[in-house]
């Protein structure tokens, strides 16, 4: 699911709006419920996207604020319309209707009151997955009375791109001089993937940062290699912080020497997850016969089994679960935390196999909760499907998990597991998930196989309240394994989160360096403690 900076996902709305040419006078006088706006940008070809126009409710003397957005976490907080534009010329109005392409409700139904109000253009169809970003078109925040006419918005501002030592300077100065002094260990990786490129048609690589413990240099023998990439919302930059954390924390003699690669497993349609997908192509295959080989023909890697071990958050922890699964004897281990569902009988609450399975409300018709915090529901997940789909139809969650999970559909598109309307689970594409991709149905159907190369790999970590109710399907596959008689360690971290499962104390990545620790003495097991 999401990761440390959340975002949201996907769409079912159709536009329905035309971009308009309109007299000044028309602009005065909008007709009602219908957001016009403009731009003083020529964009020249590269001139269509998402029109977003966003409004949040105020009450009298609330303070001035310089951006009006949304969050999953207070899905219904902010009105969203939307509407897709080909072509958006300076000085030529789009008008977005605020009716259909409306969430959570039509603006018409909206309470009556002040609200303030912000248009983006999401150039990129990116706004699902990362917020607004790079080359993005702003508008300045008013104010107006809804429901009720509204004022024309005007993108006068694009924004810069974000590069990483803008982050770098926004740490405190503790943790920024860590940082700076790990990306002295911290290598890039850029492996073409004849794969990957043959699936797609253009040139495709696999890319990320490589970690170096610190007495690397002295170039005497191997160490153990852990594999890891980002949770929903991670980015190529973010896979260098984590590689400069690693290696600062290697350097101060918090972590044992290893070698870790955090890759970067972010697409135009979300996380690629390293699966291997019907349409998103062969990540896992690329990974394990072209990166990991080029990476271990580099450094002075422990090229075997038991020197290559995976670890990850959320949809991270997902992705290096499967992949142990997948391809059990290339990893010696995985060590998942809060992964994405890995039992399809609790996808996030929804039973995908259970009769007429709907994703928005269970068997007792009551709404499906998605997003918990302090044992309160603060997001179902009818609420945070449609808010995607307001948004658009690429790069939110759970278009992301249709990219990864379906089949291909006839448009060449992935079959949707549920329609975004109503609901209903497509027990067709459920069924397709589950012999694919239900990491607990696929241990238990391929077990003796498995067995030989997977027993005793699996080691869980999981808070008991984690926000996205990710421990259910945690248990469902722990129950799996008990009845196989498997070897497994997976542990229950009681009233943890998914944001605070790492901390202890003030030690925000105090279960890392245990998990580094843990590792270590797999793949050096005649090594002495705190060695």
């Amino acid at each position: 699911m999401l990761d440390l900076a959340p975002r949201r996902a996907l769409s079912f709305f159709l536009p329905i709006a035309l971009a308009l040419s309109a007299p000044a006078a028309v602009l005065a006088d909008p007709a009602p419920m219908a957001a016009p706006v403009v731009t003083t940008q020529d964009l020249g070809g590269d001139a269509s996207g998402r029109l977003l126009v966003f409004a949040q409710r105020i009450e009298p003397g609330a303070p001035a604020q310089e951006e009006v957005d949304t969050s999953a976490f207070n899905p219904t907080g902010t009105a969203i319309a939307a509407r897709e534009v080909a072509h958006l010329a300076p000085g030529t109005p789009a008008l977005v209707g605020t009716e259909a392409d409306a969430f959570p409700t039509p603006w018409s139904k909206l309470p009556p009151g002040t609200y303030r109000l912000q248009a983006v253009f999401d150039r990129n169809h990116d706004y699902n997955y990362g917020g607004r970003g790079a080359g993005d078109l702003v508008s300045a925040v008013v104010e107006a009375s809804l429901p009720g006419p509204i004022p024309t918005l005007t993108l006068d501002r694009e924004l810069p791109a974000k590069r990483f030592g803008d982050r770098l300077v926004q740490l405190p100065a503790n943790r920024r001089a860590d940082v700076e002094m790990g990306l002295k260990s911290v290598e890039a990786v850029d492996i073409p993937s004849r794969l990957m490129t043959g699936f797609s048609g253009r040139a495709t690589a696999i890319k990320g940062w490589v970690a170096l413990p610190p007495d690397y240099a002295d170039g005497k023998g191997s160490y153990p290699t852990v594999y890891s990439d980002g949770g929903f919302g991670s980015t190529l930059d973010s896979a260098k912080m984590s590689a400069a954390g690693v290696a600062a924390m290697m350097a101060k003699g918090e972590m044992p020497p290893m070698i870790w690669v955090f890759l970067d497993h972010h697409i135009a349609t979300g996380t690629h997850e390293f699966a291997d997908s019907a349409n998103n192509g062969p990540w896992g295959a690329a990974l394990t016969t072209e990166a990991i080989p080029a990476l271990e023909a580099k450094y002075r890697m422990d090229a075997r089994a038991s020197g290559r071990f995976l670890t990850g958050h959320s949809s991270s922890g997902w992705s290096t679960l499967w992949l142990q699964v997948a391809y059990p004897k290339i990893f010696g281990g995985t060590w998942p935390t809060a992964p994405d569902p890995s039992d399809f009988h609790d996808f996030t609450n929804i039973d995908i196999y259970a009769p007429d399975a709907n994703a928005y409300v269970g068997a007792d018709g009551q709404p499906l909760p998605l997003i918990r915090d302090k044992g309160k529901v603060i997001a179902t997940l009818k609420q945070f499907a449609q808010l995607e789909a307001a948004l658009g139809a690429y790069g939110g969650q759970f278009a992301s998990f249709d990219w990864v999970f379906s089949p291909r559909c006839p448009d060449g598109r992935p079959c949707p597991l549920f329609d975004r309307a109503t609901g209903k689970v497509d027990p067709a594409v459920a069924a397709w998930w589950r012999e694919h991709y239900d990491i607990a149905h696929i241990v238990k159907r391929d077990w003796p196989k498995l067995k030989p190369d997977l027993d005793g790999k699996i080691h869980l970590i999981v808070g008991t309240a984690d926000t996205f109710y990710l421990d259910g399907a945690a248990r469902r596959l722990k129950a799996v394994l008990d009845e196989l008689g498997a070897q497994s360690s997976f542990r229950f971290v009681p009233e943890r989160t998914h944001f605070d499962l790492y901390a202890e104390g003030e030690d925000r990545m105090a279960l890392l360096k245990t998990i580094a620790k843990e590792i270590y003495s797999v793949a050096r097991p005649e090594a002495k403690p705190g060695n």
